[in-house]
């Protein structure tokens, strides 16, 4: 059916700007793609001002929000977008795009460590990418949004939304995690 060649290619088209994978044995019929560009909240405010659950707080006193009002209170309105709505940032917009060091990349919601900053490589993506995680840090899901199937990658600690990890990165892992850079925080060694 023409039609559904058309939605087909819109799907795959669509998919390649924000690197996904469409579904291509799945029936148009019983899934149709619905792929659309969310523009960027405006951040709400100064980002050291918003005090995350571990940045503000002592450290007996470390619980995490538990309520999205909670969690509302302590990031940004991007950070909520992403981390808790499971958002995409536009890619290329992350200011650790070009961050390489031998610090660590933490959670924004919760401040674990995440990833080593000797993992971090330019995938040219748009979006920061690494290709191990640190051991126990994340956790990964089956993602069957949009019409597609990946895997998703989420902190351990917090649960928040962090990005996809895919079969393609560099040696040794030969994976790339590809992260929000909002979902993250570079700590410099």
């Amino acid at each position: 059916c023409p039609g559904d060649l058309s939605v087909l290619q819109l799907a795959h088209s669509a998919a390649a700007d924000f690197d996904l994978i469409p579904v291509l044995d799945t029936p148009p019929v019983s899934v149709t793609p619905v792929l659309m560009m969310i523009p960027p909240a405006p951040r709400g405010g100064n980002r050291e001002e918003a005090a995350t659950p571990t940045r503000g707080m002592s450290e007996s006193d470390t619980k995490l929000p538990e309520t999205d009002e909670e969690w509302r209170e302590v990031l940004t309105e991007e950070e909520y977008r992403v981390l808790r709505e499971q958002g995409t940032e536009p890619k290329f917009s992350s200011d650790l795009l070009d961050v390489k060091g031998d610090g660590s990349f933490d959670c924004a919601g919760c401040g674990a460590e995440l990833f080593d900053g000797d993992t971090k490589f330019g995938s040219g993506t748009g979006w920061p990418s690494f290709y191990d995680a640190n051991e126990g840090a994340v956790e990964l899901r089956e993602d069957r949004s949009h019409g597609m199937v990946r895997t998703e990658v989420v902190c351990a600690e917090c649960d928040g939304h962090l990005g996809h990890v895919f079969d393609d990165g560099p040696d040794p892992t030969g994976k790339r995690f590809c992260i929000n850079g909002v979902a993250l925080e570079y700590e410099d060694e």
